[in-house]
């Protein structure tokens, strides 16, 4: 086994055990479960209760904006993660400067995002 595919035999058995097991837990869901079909059994189910009313609330644009502001600048920090434990290697670079000029780069973009937002007063409620 000393071709060049033998380091993917591992992902090739752990790939073939998944869709062998999805493939069994469909099928045996198939054959082994209720085919009768009815209107009550078709319902939704809510808690035992016939359901009520409609099931599509509004909400306001606002809580979506919000949110999508939230996990765009959460991301964005998640990138300084990295870079904080590896300032002693940007340090001892070549380029003392090159990691903390990318960085800078990257905290200005970031910034200039924010300062949109304000303007475009996205986080103001009323």
């Amino acid at each position: 086994m000393n071709n060049k595919y033998a380091e993917y035999l591992p992902i090739a058995i752990q790939l073939m055990v998944t869709l062998g097991f999805i493939s069994v837990t469909l099928l045996s869901s198939w054959l082994l479960g209720p085919k009768v079909k009815s209107k009550k059994k078709l319902d939704a189910f809510e808690s035992g209760l016939d359901p009520v009313g409609n099931a599509r609330v509004q909400f306001s644009i606002k809580y979506f904006l919000v949110a999508t502001l939230f996990v765009l600048f959460d991301v964005e920090v998640i990138f300084f993660y990295p870079w904080a434990v590896n300032f002693n290697y940007f340090a001892e670079a070549v380029n003392k400067w090159e990691g903390f000029v990318k960085m800078l780069l990257f905290m200005t973009s970031l910034l200039i995002g924010f300062i949109y937002v304000i303007k475009k007063k996205a986080l103001d409620w009323e």
